[in-house]
């Protein structure tokens, strides 16, 4: 699973995590042609996490020849790591019996343009925005996902 390329700890901890529980990981499944702009599914009924690496790839520009390399692997390991992140935080809103993990101490965070179209465009997918706000939400803070995943799947 070329998508292992871009993690870094945390992420593989997460990883690990997920892999304890009932759902696997996929990666370059059919649902990423939904949309280039999408990196990462939780499918809840069959268990199923996908990673869309190709879009990551290619949303980040990849595959595109720039002076500096570094920069393209960066942003698309940024978008391969808040996919999982964000998707593990479903998967602990899934063993919180589908309710929010309210691991978040401060309610009231602000979120910028670009995650809030996201918002509406996971939404129309999901059906749920209150879970996506809080997926959104926590993608940036890999060691809230960790905290979750552990204390609404292993305790």
């Amino acid at each position: 699973m070329e998508f292992l390329l871009f993690l870094n700890s945390l992420e593989m901890e997460i990883l690990e995590l997920i892999s304890k529980t009932e759902y696997t990981i996929e990666e370059n499944s059919n649902i990423c042609l939904l949309g280039k702009q999408y990196f990462g599914f939780l499918n809840n009924s069959r268990k199923k996490l996908v990673i869309c690496t190709e879009n990551a790839k290619k949303y980040g520009g990849y595959y595109l020849p720039k002076i500096n390399r570094n920069d393209d692997i960066d942003k698309t390991s940024i978008y391969v790591r808040k996919a999982l992140r964000h998707e593990a935080v479903h998967i602990a809103q899934a063993c919180n019996n589908g309710n929010l993990v309210n691991i978040l101490k401060d309610k009231n965070i602000k979120l910028n343009k670009s995650k809030l179209e996201a918002i509406k465009s996971s939404t129309i997918i999901s059906g749920k925005r209150d879970k996506e706000y809080e997926a959104y939400t926590l993608e940036d803070r890999p060691r809230l996902v960790i905290k979750a995943l552990k204390k609404y799947c292993f305790d």
